[in-house]
């Protein structure tokens, strides 16, 4: 308990730590740029205090539950031996972590919006949830399918930059085929899916699956999945795009 405790204090001091470089640029323009009288003291500071503490409840609970059972079940499954329920359970993190975000529920609702404004689609609201619906499901599958390939990389001891580097150029060529509605909504779903929950419990897994395989090392070949989880939905979304045009 007490070491909780100690705990908890280093994550409060390290949030304001974190928060005061921000508080300092927007009370340096907000004096020295605006020059207007700040309104709401009260308001701010309870906000403020808020913020600290959401911060500091977040990161203690990563610390005390995520990372711990992304590291345990990855190592269990592991020692398990079984290279299919590994490889499915890493499916399904990615997809149920992805496909409630808020954030991609949000950028897929204007993409529809967006596309039934050009012509792309209808402009009926069933049309537009169609679309949304299947670009939140791309994206989750993408990044099912990016965690699903972070695993085997690690399994086999596949080259990281190589990876990437061959995806990025299937990006590249995907870009100039691709209509230039969902180009933009396609680089943007890389980012919304590494997301505060999906990016530690991923991050754990990598972590831990490194650490209970022999020859491998948890700094070289643990890290890595997420940057498949923000590559994977850009050719997805792509491809997407290239399909739903043809249709």
């Amino acid at each position: 308990m007490k070491e909780s405790l100690i705990t908890l204090a280093r994550d409060a001091l390290g949030s304001l730590r974190d928060l005061l470089p921000i508080v300092l640029v927007i009370s340096a323009f907000q004096l020295f740029v605006f020059r207007e009288p700040v309104t709401g003291l009260g308001s701010i500071a309870i906000g403020a205090l808020f913020v600290v503490a959401g911060l500091t409840f977040f990161i203690f609970g990563l610390r005390l539950a995520l990372f711990p059972v992304g590291e345990s079940l990855a190592d269990a499954l592991a020692k398990k031996g079984s290279v299919f329920w590994l490889v499915f359970f890493a499916f399904l993190l990615g997809f149920g972590t992805t496909i409630a975000e808020p954030a991609l529920i949000a950028i897929a609702a204007e993409a529809a919006k967006v596309a039934a404004d050009a012509g792309a689609i209808a402009t009926t609201d069933e049309a537009k949830g169609g679309y949304a619906l299947g670009l939140r499901l791309t994206v989750a599958v993408a990044v099912g399918a990016a965690l699903v390939l972070g695993v085997m990389r690690i399994l086999a001891n596949w080259s990281l930059p190589l990876l990437i580097i061959g995806g990025y150029c299937l990006v590249v060529l995907l870009t100039t085929i691709a209509p230039k509605e969902i180009i933009g909504v396609a680089y943007d779903s890389g980012g919304v899916t590494t997301s505060t929950v999906t990016v530690p419990l991923v991050t754990a897994l990598g972590v831990g699956l490194a650490s209970a395989l022999k020859g491998r090392n948890p700094m070289t070949d643990g890290f890595g999945l997420i940057a498949f989880a923000s590559l994977t939905p850009i050719l997805f979304v792509l491809t997407y795009g290239i399909v739903q045009q043809w249709v």
